[in-house]
This record gives structure tokens, C-alpha cells and sequence, in this order.
């Protein structure tokens, strides 16, 4: 049984969709981030940076407590550990890794600055918010160019980079995007919320 310190946020639903997609049972600890509760002394044992999502893994390496923070790792960590949402092709392997990292440094990044500055800042700074919508879009044309060719982004196969891109693309209003400037895009979401491991890891933090 695998501690998932989580909330439902973009980055936080992750976990529990790769978990419920691999078939194996977790437990959700859910974090109150209104009440910063990701920054108890706690918490920081499990993850010093303070964010979520987190795992607790009772059955590490050696059969001894693992704790995994950072979405990216946790995910890669779970396919490896469990054998499943990695390609078995060598390339699309290398392209399941490609749009993880492209998620971590772009989409994640972008999307939240563009929502932070156009509904969080205390004043409104028109510069910012048009330089992080007008990035968010740009990353999206990245991934509408790729799903124009390939079913998933590794390309035949669902894997760990569908995951680690699909909450902020669930949520496009929120960076300025609208889905309906990128089918491919729109057409891919879809087919994400018809697998049954993703309507389950979203139900489990609703």
C-alpha cells in the first residue's frame, strides 16, 4: 500500500491516474495547501522542497520505507518498479522521456505562471501575463504538431508521459488556452478520460 501525499491540482492527480493504471493500491493523504499544510516539518522529511505530489513506498529497494517526491520521479519510478506505462520500444522509450522533461520544464512552469499572474498576483502585470499565455500556447502547438502523427506522445503507446501532461492540458482555461485552436490536442484529452485508470485516479481525489 503506497502513501500518496497529494492534492487535487494539476500536478497532484499524477499519482493516483499512473497508480490506478498499474493496478496498485494506494492510500491518498490529501494536503490541505490553502492551509500550507505542505510545508509541516512533517511533510518536509518526505519532500524538503514542499510540494506536492509525494509517495511513500513501504517496500523500497531492499524492502526497506523509499520516499519519492517530483511527479516526474515518482512516475518513472513506479513504471519501473511495477513494469507498465513504458513504451517497449527502444525509440518511443526515448520519446516517453523527451515529454516527461517536456512537461517538467515547459508545460508545468508555463501554464502555472500564466494562471498565477493572470488570477493570484496583487496587482495586475499585463506583460507577464501575456508573455506566459503566449508561452503556454506555443508549448501546446508543440504537443498538437506531435499528436497530429502519433496517437500518445511516446507514440503508439500510452505511457508515463501521457500522465505527466494531461492535468494541466485538463485544465487549458487556466493558462490562457483553448483546446479548440488544437484538435489533436482536444481529440488526445478525450481519449484520456475514456481509460478507466484515469476517470478512477481523478475520482479518488474529487
Amino acid at each position: 500500500m503506497i502513501d500518496v501525499y497529494t492534492a487535487n491540482t494539476p500536478n497532484g492527480v499524477k499519482v493516483p491516474i499512473a497508480l490506478e493504471e498499474l493496478g496498485v493500491p494506494y492510500r491518498v493523504i490529501r494536503l490541505n495547501l490553502g492551509a500550507q499544510e505542505q510545508k509541516h516539518p512533517d511533510f518536509l522529511r518526505i519532500n524538503p522542497n514542499g510540494r506536492i505530489p509525494a509517495i511513500v513506498d513501504p517496500a523500497g529497494p531492499g524492502g526497506t520505507p523509499l520516499s519519492v517526491f517530483e511527479s516526474g520521479a515518482i512516475l518513472w519510478y513506479l513504471a519501473g518498479k511495477f513494469g507498465g506505462l513504458m513504451p517497449t520500444d527502444p525509440v518511443e522509450r526515448v520519446r516517453a522521456l523527451e515529454y516527461t522533461c517536456f512537461q517538467i520544464g515547459g508545460i508545468g512552469p508555463m501554464f502555472g505562471q500564466a494562471g498565477w499572474f493572470t488570477r493570484s498576483a496583487p496587482e495586475p502585470v499585463g506583460f507577464a501575463i501575456e508573455r506566459y499565455r503566449k508561452e503556454s500556447n506555443r508549448l501546446t502547438a508543440v504537443l498538437e504538431a506531435r499528436l497530429q502523427q502519433v496517437p500518445w506522445l511516446a507514440g503508439s503507446e500510452f505511457s508515463v508521459a501521457d500522465i505527466m501532461n494531461f492535468g494541466w492540458l485538463d485544465a487549458p482555461d487556466y493558462a490562457g488556452v483553448n483546446l479548440a485552436d488544437y484538435p489533436a490536442v482536444s481529440g488526445w484529452r478525450d481519449r484520456m478520460h475514456l481509460r478507466q485508470g484515469v476517470q478512477r485516479g481523478l475520482s479518488a481525489l474529487r
